[in-house]
């Protein structure tokens, strides 16, 4: 990588009408020391002044580009597009809220140079209120305890990527904050560096209570997908041959006895073991269907309203 890499800040918005000028140029101001850097906002369905706010970026500086989805798809998604339209070597992730500092997008990209993949910030003085603060030290341990990743902070909005790294993950739903996990499983070096974090000063936060539980099913998707994404039947069948060995098992048990004189059709063991072999036979089913499925592609839903950007591509 040169010494004055080419940078892209992606930044998901969802109503930050208040903090988006101020925004801008403190986050200009950061990257004024590298000579090619674009800054892609993507507006995820916002419905009050954002967007043309936005606009009004683009309109003075050829460097800003707007995407805006026609309703609000979640930050996974906005982010997902962002890695698609980046150009630049190192990519930049960070909330419109100005509750990270764009100030610190320097540190990132240093740290980045040094040889690392992927850079995660760490709030480690973090402005939130105390019921943020714990269900994220609780979120984030188990996240540790279950991924191997010693890092603090799997959720923190600033970021920096190598460009290999972006167009090597697939995030949607809530897998956003994972992606220092799924970086990880695919052979990417990980680290992460303290980063300065405010109070909000605009806005409201867009993530109520549910986001903790929300996470954790996320956690356990983003774990089965890793290990078993290209490879259902290994799952599946595996649960599958379970239950059809212990209904054979039973069966078998049951028909010995039959032989030797004891009645067997009002036994409930006997039901157990026809519906373990029943269950066992669809999980191999399930098992199949995902083995054809994930041979095939479909087409994924439009989200794009509009691309708008002076530069030419």
């Amino acid at each position: 990588m040169s010494d004055n890499p080419s940078i892209s800040v992606i930044v998901p918005v969802l109503n930050e009408e208040g903090s988006l000028k101020k925004f801008y140029m403190e986050t200009s101001n950061s990257l004024s020391e590298y000579s090619t850097w674009e800054i892609i906002f993507i507006d995820d369905g916002s419905d009050d002044d954002s967007y043309k706010i936005i606009r009004e970026l683009v309109e003075i500086d050829s460097r800003v580009i707007v995407i805006r989805f026609y309703k609000n798809f979640g930050k996974a998604d906005a982010l997902s597009e962002g890695f698609n339209k980046a150009k630049g070597d190192i990519i930049i992730t960070i909330d419109a809220d100005l509750q990270d500092d764009p100030a610190e997008i320097p540190q990132l990209i240093a740290k980045i140079q040094e040889g690392w993949d992927l850079v995660s910030g760490w709030k480690k003085d973090r402005k939130d209120p105390a019921s943020k603060r714990i269900s994220s030290i609780i979120f984030n341990y188990i996240t540790r305890l279950f991924t191997g990743i010693s890092i603090h902070d799997f959720n923190c909005g600033l970021k920096a990527y190598r460009r290999r790294v972006v167009k090597a993950v697939d995030i949607y739903g809530g897998l956003h904050r994972y992606i220092p996990a799924l970086a990880s499983q695919q052979g990417f070096s990980i680290t992460e560096i303290a980063v300065n974090h405010r109070l909000r000063q605009f806005g409201e936060t867009k993530y109520g209570g549910n986001r903790f539980f929300h996470g954790f099913f996320d956690l356990f998707t983003m774990l089965f997908i890793s290990k078993f994404l290209n490879r259902p039947l290994h799952f599946f069948g595996f649960i599958g041959l379970i239950l059809i060995i212990s209904g054979i098992v039973i069966n078998v048990y049951l028909t010995i006895g039959w032989f030797q004189g004891i009645w067997i059709g009002n036994r409930p063991i006997f039901f157990l073991g026809i519906l373990f072999l029943i269950i066992g036979g669809q999980f191999f089913s399930i098992g199949l269907l995902g083995e054809l499925l994930i041979k095939t592609s479909g087409k994924s839903e439009k989200k794009i309203h509009s691309v708008y950007s002076r530069r030419q591509d």
